[in-house]
């Protein structure tokens, strides 16, 4: 693809600091708003929180590395930009919308890149009730938690909850339990992305329980629905031998 003018952002890291002065030095980049792609320099948190910023702007989001994990980012190289913008691979990837009812009457909207998850406030054991496109699919799940994650989403919490590896081109959602207490053996669903997830907590005032989209909490819900936000659409750039699909695919077979 052709260059486009592209910003440089960083993280607050001396790390991400460091990269952003180095690259500063070496290459002409225009105020965010002027640009149609965006350089991250971070970790994948910051990759997130710079993806947030791009809603509903056709604007591509080229990350490298100066976090940790980095699943997200492409390695950091200073030589030789332009040229890996040029041959990067686009992936465009749809988000989660979640709605969130508390128990004071209030509802809270936020957007989700990786997962939405509900997760127990208290010692007291969560007790959620989940619909599928308003049809009871299970009608009391005692555990610490559950979640929907994207594709994208799906080698990062809920990896770590037991959940599927969801290819990136596969039209699906990852409903997970986090810590299922009972049924003992659900070990969670794969759903059309088409879907529409409600949980209804139980017993909300005894076992309170929060709703996070990504880094967004709300405390003290009621009932959460959580649907892919089709007409909202984000895209990554990856160096063709690193691109998204190898990644999951790769995840996959690590011992």
């Amino acid at each position: 693809m052709a260059v486009p003018p592209f910003s440089i952002v960083a993280d607050d890291t001396s790390e991400a600091q460091a990269a952003l002065a180095e690259l500063n030095a070496r290459y002409a980049s225009v105020p965010a708003a002027q640009a149609g792609c965006v350089v991250a320099l971070g970790g994948d948190g910051f990759m997130l929180e710079t993806l947030r910023s791009t809603l509903r702007r056709d604007v591509a989001v080229y990350g490298m590395n100066r976090g940790s994990v980095g699943f997200l980012m492409n390695e950091y190289e200073p030589e030789g930009l332009a040229d890996r913008l040029e041959a990067a691979q686009r992936v465009d990837i749809h988000p989660l919308l979640m709605q969130a009812r508390t128990v004071d009457g209030r509802t809270v909207e936020a957007v989700a890149i990786n997962e939405v998850s509900l997760l127990r406030e208290t010692h007291q054991t969560a007790k959620l009730r989940i619909l599928i496109d308003d049809v009871e699919r299970l009608v009391e799940l005692a555990c610490d938690g559950a979640l929907v994650a994207t594709p994208a989403g799906s080698t990062a919490y809920n990896l770590s909850a037991q959940g599927p590896i969801v290819p990136i081109g596969a039209r699906l959602l990852a409903l997970t339990p986090i810590s299922a207490f009972r049924p003992r053996r659900w070990r969670g669903a794969l759903l059309p992305d088409k879907a529409t997830v409600t949980f209804e907590i139980l017993e909300p005032a005894k076992r309170p329980v929060s709703a996070v989209a990504d880094s967004t909490e709300v405390r003290g819900v009621a009932a959460v629905t959580v649907r892919q936000a089709a007409d909202m659409s984000l895209s990554l750039l990856f160096d063709p031998e690193h691109n998204l699909e190898e990644r999951i695919l790769r995840e996959q077979f690590l011992p």
